[in-house]
């Protein structure tokens, strides 16, 4: 039964979402407050957590940045329709996905069952085997000094752990699978977003900016990542 953290101080909205999500068989934790949000999504870690913005103590945007540190487990914002700039830099930030108040229960349970197939692992008792060239299995990306493991959701540059969201990790896992392919926001979108969930270009931008930034942290000459003005982007070939 997967967990959800749900954190808004609106008492009427955890009183209907968690009654939603709960008929859908999740088992949901709720905060009042972004303080109390951290600790318990810090002690007892959610499959994913639904944080609205604007909170007292500490606001949505804070707890994402210090939930950050510590955990990747995916984010859904819940925004007002006026906090366009909010949107972009909790994107920025690791959120996964944004919901515009007032929003239908049901576009709710549709975008928290996206994340969760997204971010669940690959069966391990699948069938493994080759897929092409530096691709050790349907599992394992390999391309120089890049290492992905899609049923551990885990990602290594250089043989340092790069901690990535959902979302940053489909859409490098896009890019890798074919290094010198060019990739339009559209295909990136359609590997990281399923149908149902529309997103725009600048939200794909902000995937890539932050996908660049955490392997420049761990690598300060990272440039795998290139851009095509007015095409897409593509991982570079070695």
């Amino acid at each position: 039964m997967p967990k959800i953290a749900l954190v808004d101080d609106d008492r009427n909205i955890l009183t209907s979402v968690s009654l939603t999500l709960e008929a859908e068989g999740y088992q949901v934790a709720t905060y009042t407050d972004g303080a109390s949000g951290l600790e318990g999504l810090t002690t007892d870690k959610p499959d994913l957590a639904i944080l609205d913005i604007k909170m007292p103590r500490m606001d949505g945007m804070e707890l994402l940045r210090r939930l950050r540190q510590k955990s990747d487990v995916p984010v859904i914002f819940l925004t007002s329709k006026d906090e366009e700039i909010d949107e972009l830099f909790g994107l920025k930030m690791g959120a996964d996905d944004f919901i515009t108040k007032p929003f239908s229960q049901r576009l709710l349970v549709e975008r928290v069952k996206a994340i969760l197939r997204r971010s669940a692992p690959r069966d391990p008792s699948a069938p493994a085997g080759t897929s092409g060239e530096g691709q050790t299995s349907k599992a394992l990306i390999e391309r120089g000094s890049l290492v992905m493991d899609e049923e551990r959701h885990t990602c290594t540059w250089k043989g340092q752990r790069v901690t990535l969201t959902v979302t940053e990790f489909l859409i490098l896992q896009s890019l890798a699978v074919r290094p010198g392919v060019v990739k339009s926001r559209n295909a990136l979108m359609d590997a990281a977003y399923d149908d149902q969930v529309y997103v725009d270009d600048r939200t794909i931008d902000s995937h890539i900016k932050r996908l660049r930034k955490k392997f420049k942290a761990t690598d300060d000459d990272f440039e795998m990542i290139e851009t095509l003005y007015g095409v897409g982007y593509r991982f570079k070939e070695q």
